[in-house]
């Protein structure tokens, strides 16, 4: 194998063959002068442009990818400049320029990956291949052996098809880079534009929710259509998996397709918003989430439940805050027959006035719901405007005041009561014989 150790070969021979070791200086100092002039440049911008969190295009801090790219740029000024004046070979800069760029790409996969990808596990293995690939990337060509190996990677292959079209490993890691990167690219364009247009008070939210899902598909879309072809895969095939996608929608998969339209069909006629207040399938609870497939809804219990979107589209769904976020609380109470009623209503409607999330209006009721086995049944009707936060603990405060109020008042709360009877039969009457002496 001819090894061409270029740039590091063009490096070792422009110092040793240098005519003037002036020139070996200029280009170290304009070369440290273009990195630190980089790092300046970054950390004067960051700091005082403070980017709020709308803003940002990725993980962490810009300054960390601002650095590496304005150092690239004035480096490859600087060795263009000096091999101009020179007319000398600017190997050490070119090996400084190969650093700076596999640094710039390692920074940019970080910043970039950060909010492409979930954090975890695989976020960072995805981003230590990413690494690993640009450092053997730059190696390889500092050593002169990239041309070599991507050679080599092409002469190994297989045949496949009619026309024994041939495959080889670099057409498929080609493939894969290009799957790669357009992917990577359309998720992050796609987040970013999320995130702006979910920043915009102006729009309702669930306006902003359709926006962004239809720029994911946009996006996704596109770059599948222009990674294929670089990835040498012709787009016109795509139709056999067409038809065979669309059998399978109409059989296996008819309930998923079914509740991603669903899904849609709810954010755009606005029958469901974040922070609504519903219940569905007997479950109460603030929708947190209207994703493509399901609904997410947590009750005062704190449980999510997952709601599948054709669900919400086929069932009768109790919407408690549709056109009003007041909803009313229904609080029962039974007293005995011989506590006063109408004290016991007057007492019920002064604690409901008391309690601090009870609005004004509508007015509160107190009132006789029905006379009952066991005594007089009450309740007390209150309207709040917080459905979303639960009435559980508005229950308890207001039996609870209740029950203090009725104490003082000398009011009895119903109690269950037993009527024992005697029943005479024959054999309790008959009188028992007296004993013979």
């Amino acid at each position: 194998m001819n090894v061409d150790l270029s740039p590091i070969s063009r490096s070792i021979r422009a110092v040793t063959e240098a005519q003037s070791p002036f020139d070996l200086a200029v280009q170290g100092a304009a070369t440290l002068a273009a990195i630190a002039f980089g790092w300046l440049l970054a950390r004067v911008l960051c700091r005082h442009s403070r980017i709020s969190n709308r803003w940002k295009f990725g993980k962490g801090d810009f300054e960390r990818v601002a650095f590496p790219a304005f150092a690239l740029v004035f480096v490859w000024v600087a060795r263009v400049i000096l091999g101009a004046l020179q007319e000398t070979d600017t190997g050490p800069m070119e090996v400084a320029n190969a650093l700076v760029f596999a640094l710039l790409a390692i920074r940019l996969a970080g910043y970039v990956l950060g909010i492409v990808m979930p954090e975890g596990g695989v976020q960072r293995a995805v981003i230590r291949v990413v690494i690993a690939v640009a450092w053997i990337a730059v190696i390889l060509h500092m050593v002169g052996m990239l041309g070599e190996v991507t050679g080599a990677l092409d002469s190994y292959g297989i045949h496949v098809g009619k026309n024994r079209t041939e495959i080889t490993l670099l057409d498929v890691l080609r493939a894969a880079a290009a799957l790669f990167f357009a992917f990577t690219i359309a998720l992050w364009l796609s987040r970013v534009t999320e995130t702006r247009v979910m920043a915009a008070d102006s729009i309702e939210l669930t306006t902003r929710v359709v926006i962004g899902k239809l720029v994911r598909i946009a996006t996704l879309l596109a770059a599948l259509f222009i990674a294929l072809p670089i990835a040498g895969i012709d787009v016109t095939t795509l139709s056999i998996f067409s038809g065979a996608l669309g059998v399978g929608l109409g059989f296996g998969l008819q309930k998923i397709a079914s509740n991603y339209v669903s899904g849609f069909i709810v954010l755009l006629d606005r029958s469901l918003r974040i922070g609504d207040v519903v219940t569905v399938d007997g479950r109460r609870g603030e929708v947190r989430a209207i994703e493509s497939r399901y609904t997410v809804i947590k009750g005062g219990d704190g449980v999510e439940s997952i709601i599948p979107n054709e669900t919400l589209i086929t069932t009768t769904v109790a919407h408690h805050t549709y056109s009003d976020p007041r909803i009313s609380v229904v609080v029962p109470v039974t007293v005995s027959y011989e506590s006063d009623v109408d004290r016991a209503l007057a007492i019920l409607a002064e604690v409901g006035h008391g309690h601090k999330r009870v609005i004004a209006e509508p007015p509160l009721a107190a009132r006789v719901k029905q006379l009952g086995a066991h005594g007089a049944e009450l309740e007390l009707v209150v309207w709040i405007r917080d459905p979303s936060v639960g009435d559980a603990d508005l229950r308890s405060d207001i039996l609870r005041d209740v029950l203090k109020a009725f104490r003082a008042a000398g009011i009895e709360l119903a109690a269950q009561r037993l009527d024992l009877r005697s029943i005479p039969t024959p054999e309790t009457l008959e009188k028992p014989s007296a004993p013979k002496a």
